[in-house]
């Protein structure tokens, strides 16, 4: 694995970084899991411009502002709901990941937290979730990036 990669336990609300990504809905309005904890801790602003955005599609990526977070940005990105791998999960993970990425080089973004995206009540397979991650992260770092640190957060309850 790249050493610009590590993977810790916690909260990704706590992570010290240029941008945090929240594994949003399509309606990027806040919901449970990682997207409700990451409204809930920027505050309501957030949610402000989240509804000036028009939603985001499963696979794409769209960036606000961090608020009361420590990151100054958040990534949205609505990852894909596990449907046995016939629905083309894997490439619309990959493209989450590549697209968050992409944006953080727009950005010109040095450190980004990921969490684990659809894993949660969208039932990804969590180690099938992770090889995607780490492998497309890694192909985005070998490609050229600005960012030299990436960190994958796996909550702690």
């Amino acid at each position: 694995m790249d050493s610009r990669i590590e993977v810790i336990t916690g909260n990704i609300v706590d992570c010290e970084v240029d941008a945090i990504v929240n594994a949003a809905n399509t309606s990027l309005l806040g919901g449970g899991g990682v997207d409700g904890a990451i409204h809930r801790a920027a505050g309501s602003q957030l949610l402000v411009e989240c509804r000036s955005l028009g939603g985001c599609k499963t696979g794409e990526a769209k960036i606000t502002k961090g608020y009361n977070l420590k990151a100054k940005y958040v990534i949205h990105t609505p990852g894909p709901v596990w449907h046995g791998g016939e629905k083309d999960e894997d490439a619309l993970l990959c493209a989450c990941y590549r697209n968050c990425m992409h944006t953080a080089n727009e950005y010109k973004l040095k450190s980004i937290a990921f969490p684990c995206i659809s894993t949660g009540v969208y039932h990804f397979p969590k180690n099938r979730a992770a090889i995607i991650a780490r492998e497309t992260i890694g192909q985005c770092l070998k490609a050229g990036s600005t960012v030299e640190r990436v960190i994958i957060v796996e909550f702690k309850r």
